[in-house]
């Protein structure tokens, strides 16, 4: 097991931040950031053996610091859109920044994506890791302060392991979420030739602007069917997508609370590479890169192109504070948030 330590960049307020690399032998290896929690770098083998970066990610810190596309980082407080940047909290209404058109996204500026994370390395019987502390005071709409714990643990089984806890002193919503961009290929391309396959017989209908309508609808005969695995281009431009960029989608998982079962696997044709998604979060939220436009460019000078990458995000359904139909992302005092997702990668021979 070997944890390197090294200093990525100095943020404008002068402060450093540092990158943990996470190898346990051979060439697999996870690097973490300080600032968002992000994962960097993640290298796993394909069917011949060889290792790969399958994430997508920046070479410097500037590049982290202005991107516009959460990459690699924790999302919080709240995951995915709330509408027009509002919701009511124990008969009290409580207003969000929206960033996102009328609406709330992923946090908005104080998001944890951007703030700057306690880090500690750590190694166990279980494999090599990291814990990552952040506290959040109230404000912003937010109420209470918040205490969030997340692990992140590489095991010799090549499975990349998630574990949040979080603690309030007053009422609050959390939904928390990793924003990694996956491609399989450990190389450039778009994700269209990756093969999904999600475990979810329903999906939470949406309307223009992407904000749920409250309706859970049946996947099946929509684009939006992955009860059998199927390329990701095969559907991505049915015109009966709400988003005509692709997929933006929130999949009602058939096993929600059960992180011993399949949720979702990927694979990547030509590689071989293979993910496997376990959660106990109820819904999984897949996002096909649409906005991600070729004006940026990444790792190694890599242009980050429309749907060059696919996030595949536990977490609860997004605007769930507007919607009682929906499970509770309500955090109270005295109760402790705990979800815990496993990324398990391998090879399809």
């Amino acid at each position: 097991m070997i944890i390197d330590r090294l200093r990525f960049g100095t943020l404008p307020d002068g402060r450093d931040v540092h990158l943990f690399r996470l190898r346990l032998g051979g060439d697999v290896a996870l690097e973490v950031l300080e600032l968002g929690a992000i994962v960097r770098s993640l290298r796993v083998p394909d069917r011949t053996g060889t290792v790969g970066d399958v994430v997508l990610g920046y070479d410097d810190l500037d590049g982290y610091a202005s991107d516009p596309w959460f990459l690699g980082g924790i999302v919080g407080r709240f995951a995915g859109r709330i509408a027009e940047g509002r919701y009511t909290l124990d008969g009290q209404e409580q207003r969000l920044e929206a960033n996102d058109g009328p609406h709330h996204l992923h946090g908005a500026a104080r998001g944890f994506h951007r703030r700057l994370w306690n880090v500690e390395p750590f190694a166990s019987a279980a494999g090599v890791g990291v814990d990552l502390r952040l506290s959040d005071e109230a404000g912003d709409g937010y109420p209470g302060r918040l205490e969030v714990h997340v692990a992140y643990t590489l095991t010799p089984a090549n499975e990349w392991i998630v574990e949040y806890s979080a603690e309030t002193d007053e009422a609050t919503i959390l939904n928390l979420t990793q924003h990694s961009y996956f491609n399989l290929s450990g190389g450039p391309g778009d994700v269209l030739g990756h093969r999904l396959l999600v475990h979810a017989d329903a999906y939470a209908a949406m309307d223009a602007t992407m904000i749920p309508t409250g309706d859970l609808m049946h996947v099946a005969g929509t684009p939006l069917d992955f009860r059998t695995a199927a390329p990701i281009g095969s559907r991505i431009d049915d015109a009966s997508l709400a988003d005509a960029r692709g997929y933006d989608h929130d999949f009602v998982l058939r096993r929600p609370g059960d992180a011993g079962v399949a949720a979702a696997r990927l694979l990547e044709p030509r590689s071989g590479r293979t993910l496997e998604i376990r959660t106990t979060e109820p819904a999984l939220h897949v996002y096909s890169g649409n906005f991600l436009d070729g004006s940026r460019f990444g790792k190694t000078g890599r242009r980050l192109a429309f749907r060059q990458g696919l996030c595949l995000e536990t977490q609860h359904l997004p605007d769930s504070p507007n919607h009682e139909q929906f499970p509770s992302t309500v955090l109270r005092p005295g109760e402790t948030f705990r979800s815990r997702t496993v990324y398990a990668f391998g090879t399809d021979r």
